[in-house]
């Protein structure tokens, strides 16, 4: 029986395993993704690569040139606690929070002394309800539960990071800017989803689509969407190519455009022709954002990053 081939000659998967005993000058890395381009929207053969195998193929390829600050979780969107809180409140802070693992500050937020894992935390709990004891409060100082945290900069390779985890067996990193205060957050499950996409759990809330077509032809986006992504949903350029070089994120995009945090109802004007209008934010970061089309010819339109509410 012969082997499975594709409408160009060979599976994908074929091409891959032929990749793998390249000769010549061609990286392996040149041939594996010449081959997934060659291969990009064909349907999968039986026992060829089907898309979501192609995709993480993809990804895994991109991840050497993905820096830890493009995918930190912002300072603004990270959960953590005082040191000097008490054991309930941390127990509630998990509770609530839905997460495992939370940074722990003396001070300000700037100041990381390490993290709580929840495991620890209910261990403590589980420990009083194996003696048959009421759980006496206000329980054991949080400084004697911390773990360790890394401390990365921004410009970390995303794969450097992923290998200190693995060898030093801490899965949380924090982002330090050039001040060394806390710019963001990474874990081990951050940099996975880069590669196999979103993992949800029981915890995760449902939330609002990312980005969400309108009858009128406008978009409603989360500000997190990546630029490229939306980019191919919209069929459009929204962002200068020195744009992308300075940003990745739609948020980030407006906020480069105003040059502020803008507020909601300002609007700017992006690439080709589309506008932007700040639907959610809260003073500190955009949360999500209104794509209107290229307006018909001989409309005004609002001067580039500039925003029409403010009149600038």
């Amino acid at each position: 029986m012969s082997d499975p081939q594709s409408s160009s000659g060979l599976s994908l998967w074929k091409r891959v395993r032929g990749a793998l005993l390249l000769r010549g000058g061609t990286t392996l890395r040149e041939s594996l993704e010449e081959a997934i381009e060659e291969h990009e929207g064909a349907p999968a053969d039986e026992g060829d690569l089907d898309p979501q195998e192609r995709t993480m193929l993809r990804n895994m390829l991109d991840l050497p040139d993905r820096r830890v600050g493009d995918i930190a979780v912002p300072r603004a969107d990270i959960i953590s606690i005082d040191i000097a809180a008490g054991f309930a409140e941390a127990v509630r802070l998990f509770r609530e929070a839905g997460h495992s693992r939370l940074p722990v500050w003396e001070g300000s937020p700037d100041e990381v002394r390490g993290m709580l894992h929840v495991k620890d935390v209910y261990a403590v709990v589980a420990d009083w309800i194996g003696a048959g004891a009421r759980p006496p409060m206000p329980g054991p100082p949080l400084a004697s539960l911390l773990r360790q945290v890394l401390f990365v900069p921004p410009s970390m390779p995303v794969t450097d990071l992923l290998a200190d985890m693995q060898r030093l067996r801490i899965h949380m990193a924090i982002v330090v800017d050039e001040f060394g205060g806390t710019d963001g957050l990474v874990t081990i499950e951050d940099i996975v989803e880069e590669i196999v996409g979103e993992i949800e759990d029981e915890h995760d809330e449902a939330g609002a689509a990312p980005c969400v077509p309108a009858a009128d032809g406008s978009f409603d986006a989360d500000a997190r969407v990546p630029l490229a992504d939306l980019e191919q949903t919209v069929g459009s350029q929204i962002a200068s190519p020195d744009q992308l070089e300075e940003v990745d994120t739609l948020g980030g995009l407006v906020v480069l455009l105003a040059g502020r945090v803008p507020a909601v109802g300002d609007r700017l004007e992006l690439a080709g022709g589309w506008q932007a209008e700040v639907t959610v934010a809260d003073g500190r970061r955009v949360g999500r954002v209104r794509l209107l089309p290229p307006a018909p010819a001989g409309e005004q339109d609002t001067p580039v990053g500039r925003s029409a509410s403010a009149g600038a």
